[in-house]
């Protein structure tokens, strides 16, 4: 056969020109160490095999050692680890796992004292990856939005925001993983135990919703640092039956502009939303009060004059 009778590489897929079998789903999961940058790079190795040794550890702690020798696609990321399982388990690596790990480093960190001390952001998912022993097994969007969650404002927030000598976890889960395995009822936590929060990642194109959950809290989990104003306003409105912008459930505040006239006289009561137009005119030969404008915001009680009787009586 010469060089001009090799055959055709195979074409490469083009998304969106020919259906073909969705890659199997994996969960998905990613740990940081917290401030790894700062440590002297002397360090880094050694924090890197910690980082390691404390996840083992932890699995082992959990009952789930056959997860972490099963484990898909590892790779070390220098100041964390990742890996796919079997999305089967992940109920369990929500717990108890999550609880194991923050045990773990508890006892690590203890005995630790003068030395690295870990603290570990933790990133679940699931989603459908390339995984049949290839090279580049693992590589995928669930992948690469692990990593933006592990990223993402609100743990590093939360991690940042509590006791360092008592918090050593706090993990965000994906929708996906919320919806499947907490909302689902299939792990052993209330999905109270979970706080919802828009993941953002700093200088990426990354919005997505997802859910924060910490084994050991510390200082005020319920923070408008991390959960952000509207998230708060909505949970508190669930809490007290009114919506985010103060108004009863299943009602609409009204927003098109106030027009009230009143001769000789204006009355407001109550909360007016939005602009409204006052004018108040008293048109007969003895002249009156002409008040005109735009309130804006809330007006409360009463605005303008209460008049009984003629008020310009005093002009006859």
């Amino acid at each position: 056969m010469t060089e001009f009778d090799q055959p055709m590489p195979e074409a490469s897929a083009l998304p969106y020109s020919r259906s073909r079998h969705l890659p199997p789903y994996r969960g998905i999961v990613a740990v940081d160490a917290k401030d790894f940058t700062g440590y002297p790079a002397i360090e880094h190795g050694v924090i890197s095999k910690a980082v390691q040794e404390v996840f083992q550890r932890s699995f082992d702690r959990a009952g789930l050692a056959e997860v972490w020798n099963d484990q898909r696609f590892p790779n070390s990321t220098g100041d964390g680890y990742v890996f796919g399982f079997d999305p089967a388990w992940m109920p369990f690596l929500i717990h108890p796992w999550l609880n194991a790990l923050q045990e773990v480093l508890t006892e690590f960190n203890v005995h630790s004292v003068g030395m690295v001390r870990l603290r570990l952001r933790v990133s679940l998912n699931i989603g459908p990856l390339p995984d049949d022993g290839g090279e580049f097994d693992g590589n995928g969007t669930p992948r690469n939005d692990t990593h933006r969650l592990l990223d993402s404002r609100p743990v590093k927030a939360m991690l940042a925001a509590s006791n360092e000598s008592i918090t050593h976890v706090a993990a965000i889960l994906s929708d996906r993983c919320y919806q499947d395995a907490v909302a689902g009822g299939f792990t052993g936590r209330h999905p109270d135990h979970f706080i919802e929060v828009p993941a953002t990642v700093e200088g990426k194109r990354f919005d997505q919703r997802a859910w924060l959950y910490v084994p050991a809290p510390s200082g005020n989990l319920y923070d408008r640092r991390i959960l952000g104003d509207t998230v708060v306003a909505e949970q508190e409105g669930r809490r007290t039956g009114r919506k985010a912008d103060g108004q009863p459930q299943g009602r609409r505040a009204p927003r098109a502009a106030v027009n009230q006239r009143g001769d000789g006289s204006n009355m407001n009561i109550g909360t007016v939303h939005g602009g409204q137009q006052v004018t108040n005119v008293r048109g007969d030969s003895y002249g009156g009060d002409r008040v005109e404008g735009v309130k804006f915001g809330t007006v409360n009680g009463n605005v303008g004059d209460i008049v009984s009787g003629d008020k310009n009586g005093h002009h006859r």
